[in-house]
């Protein structure tokens, strides 16, 4: 695919290519991955300003989106990408194979940073989500300021750099500067530009901004950091859709393959027809999400891959409300525990009183099936995040249900994230989706392509 840059994602690209350290605060959606790797190319292939470039992010990101990205587009074509996961001997394996972009997750930063002690070899570091990075105490801030001094080239990429309030910006600063703009300590930024709320006679739980303090932080730091918003650029279209892919680990991939290769074999796919079509994709589509049903409607989780995505998406909305659609029943059910451990106010969208109280920013994620949820209901009030967990074969049930933030009344641009696992059936639900033709042909011939493949 050819990449013909927006006006504000050349800017982007300019300004990784002239600033050595530089945070680009841009919304979900305005393509901060695409713009990262355009400019390393360019730094590599073209002004061979750099060597090797480490990623850190998310573990469910650094497994697929970079390397995928990569490939998306025709420019991006030469890159070589690594990603440096699973047990620590397939890691230092990883890391010893000659790559261009070398993508580790965030809670293996210290291991690496151990690893190589002095002899650093990243000469650019991306950290993807910076926000998470925000704790001054945390072992991976720590680890990547020992080797800061070691870093030649620094970018931090994240939509919101401090969803808990101002005193957040610090860390992540530091890595940019080295506390030359906020300081050197975070006890000094702290008594320069704030003062305690909450607190008893002995201890401060909470602390506020001096007065002019916000204006006084965002001039310090305007220089060195690129803060967008997506509601800024009217070049955009009003709907973003963003395809997040979930990689199988090991052991779930081969449950997965074993599963829909016994289903499949079941079949001629010269005689498939709607009523075996139906059962099976959605079989298949279960399995996608991580559960299936066995013949007595009980449960059978095979895998948390979905899941996993899923929290690390939630977590980087880092407090945004969103629209979650599942498909299934025990999706449902799977995404309500996983998200228990979060702080977040959860509902399961059911009468007007969830409505109004999404409409009244009452509800940080709503969960609904398309189906109960695709005409009539006015949600855009309530966010602008739309979370596929499921996907379905209906693109009327589709168009509809994203039509419940998409509508006039909406006052930021749409975003519609979909998880969809890499070449499993999730994929071919998409791609018939975004030609807008998702229609019982699609579903059949897609399920044809399948089972032959499997009897090839």
């Amino acid at each position: 695919m050819k990449f013909i840059p927006h006006a504000y994602q050349r800017y982007c690209i300019d300004r990784v290519l002239t600033d050595k350290a530089i945070g680009l605060f841009l919304d979900m959606g305005l393509g901060k991955t695409v713009i990262t790797l355009t400019a390393i190319n360019d730094l590599k292939y073209n002004k061979f300003a750099i060597s090797k470039v480490l990623v850190i992010a998310p573990k469910k990101v650094a497994e697929a989106t970079w390397a995928k990205e990569a490939e998306k587009w025709d420019h991006l074509r030469m890159l070589r990408v690594i990603s440096v996961l699973g047990p620590k001997t397939k890691r230092i394996r990883a890391i010893n194979t000659p790559s261009d972009i070398y993508v580790i997750n965030r809670e293996n930063v210290p291991w690496l940073v151990e690893y190589y002690k002095n002899a650093w070899p990243f000469d650019m570091v991306v950290v993807d989500e910076f926000s998470s990075f925000k704790n001054h105490q945390a072992k991976r801030f720590k680890s990547l300021t020992w080797v800061r001094n070691h870093i030649d080239r620094f970018i931090g990429l994240t939509g919101t750099p401090a969803p808990n309030g101002l005193l957040d910006i610090w860390a992540q600063i530091y890595l940019l500067d080295e506390g030359k703009r906020l300081g050197k300590r975070i006890t000094h930024f702290r008594e320069r530009y704030f003062q305690p709320d909450q607190r008893d006679r002995d201890h401060v739980f909470s602390y506020m901004p001096k007065p002019g303090a916000n204006e006084t932080i965002q001039e310090l730091i305007g220089d060195i950091c690129v803060s967008m918003k997506a509601e800024d650029y009217l070049e955009l279209p009003d709907c973003i859709t963003v395809t997040t892919p979930v990689i199988l680990d090991s052991k779930a991939k081969k449950s997965y393959e074993k599963l829909e290769k016994e289903m499949l074999l079941e079949v001629d796919e010269s005689t498939i027809d709607a009523g075996t079509a139906a059962v099976l994709t959605n079989k298949l589509l279960q399995l996608c999400n991580g559960a299936v049903y066995d013949e007595n409607r009980n449960i059978v989780e095979i895998h948390s891959c979905k899941i996993d995505a899923f929290l690390e998406l939630v977590e980087g909305l880092n407090g945004q409300s969103a629209l979650v659609f599942y498909n299934f029943q025990h999706d449902l059910m799977r995404i309500k525990k996983a998200l228990e451990g979060m702080k977040l106010r959860v509902r399961q969208l059911k009468g007007p009183q969830d409505e109004d109280d999404w409409n009244d920013g009452k509800i940080d994620i709503l969960l609904a099936h398309p189906a109960s949820c695709a005409y009539g209901l006015n949600l855009q009030r309530g966010g602008h995040h739309v979370i596929w967990f499921g996907l379905n074969w209906s693109l009327e049930l589709y168009q509809q249900a994203n039509k419940r933030l998409h509508r006039q009344g909406q006052k930021d641009k749409v975003i519609i994230h979909h998880l969809v696992v890499d070449d499993g059936v999730d994929h071919d639900v998409m791609m018939a989706l975004e030609d807008k033709s998702g229609t019982q042909d699609n579903l059949m011939n897609a399920l044809k392509a399948r089972i032959k493949k499997y009897k090839e």
